[in-house]
C-alpha cells in the first residue's frame, strides 16, 4: 500500500516534540495536518481517548489491537504493540493479539474483549447480547460503555489510516518479540 495523500508540512515545535516523544513523526498526524483544524481536534480528543480510566488501559490496548487487525491497519497495530510495552504489558501476550483465537496466553475476560473488538469492527456488527452482558458483569456500565467507545475510536482511526494508506512505522521494530501474523481464512500466513 502507498501513502494516498500527501505529508503536510508540520509547524518545527510540532515536529520536534513528536519527534522527542515517538522518536518520529506520526504518519497519520502528517497526512492530517493538511487540514490543520482537524488535526488538532483529532489530537485533542485522541489524548481525552487516553486519559479516560474506567476500563483497565492493558484490556483497550489488546482491543485496539484486536480492531487494527481485523481492519488490517498496519500502523495502528505496530503503535499499540509499542504502546503495550509501555504499559508493562507482557510483550508475549500482546504480540499474540493478532491471532489470539489460536493463542492459550488470554484471560476469559481477555478472549471476551478481543471478541468484542472484533465483533464490533464487522459490517454489520456482530455483537451478542450474551457476549455484552458477560462484559457488563465483568467491567460493570462505567467501563463498559468507555471500552465500547474505545473500540469506536480505534475503528475510527485503523479505517482512516488504511484508507490514506498510512502502513507500519516500525515503532515495534525496538520491541524483542515480533507481532504474531493473523492467520489467513485459508491458512496461509499474512503480514502484520
Amino acid at each position: 500500500m502507498t501513502l494516498r495523500v500527501p505529508k503536510a508540512e508540520l509547524d518545527a515545535e510540532l515536529r520536534d516534540n513528536l519527534i522527542r516523544q515517538l522518536g518520529a513523526v506520526p504518519e497519520p498526524v502528517e497526512v492530517l495536518w493538511n487540514h490543520p483544524e482537524l488535526a488538532l481536534a483529532n489530537q485533542e480528543f485522541s489524548a481525552r481517548v487516553g486519559q479516560w480510566d474506567k476500563a483497565d488501559a492493558g484490556l483497550k490496548t489488546f482491543a485496539h489491537m484486536a480492531v487494527a487487525a481485523r481492519v488490517g491497519c498496519g500502523w495502528c497495530l505496530d503503535v499499540n504493540y509499542f504502546l503495550a510495552l509501555n504499559q508493562n504489558l507482557d510483550p508475549a501476550k500482546a504480540s499474540q493479539v493478532p491471532r489470539w483465537r489460536e493463542s492459550e496466553v488470554f484471560t476469559p475476560l481477555e478472549r471476551d474483549v478481543l471478541e468484542y473488538a472484533e465483533a464490533m469492527t464487522d459490517t454489520p456488527t456482530t455483537v451478542t447480547d450474551e457476549l455484552s452482558r458477560r462484559l457488563l458483569d465483568a467491567l460493570g456500565p462505567a467501563a463498559m460503555v468507555e471500552l465500547t467507545v474505545h473500540i469506536g475510536f480505534a475503528n475510527f482511526a485503523a479505517r482512516c489510516n488504511t484508507a490514506q494508506g498510512i502502513t507500519s512505522q516500525g515503532y515495534s521494530d525496538a520491541c524483542e518479540i515480533p507481532l504474531t501474523a493473523r492467520p489467513e481464512p485459508s491458512g496461509a500466513a499474512s503480514t502484520a
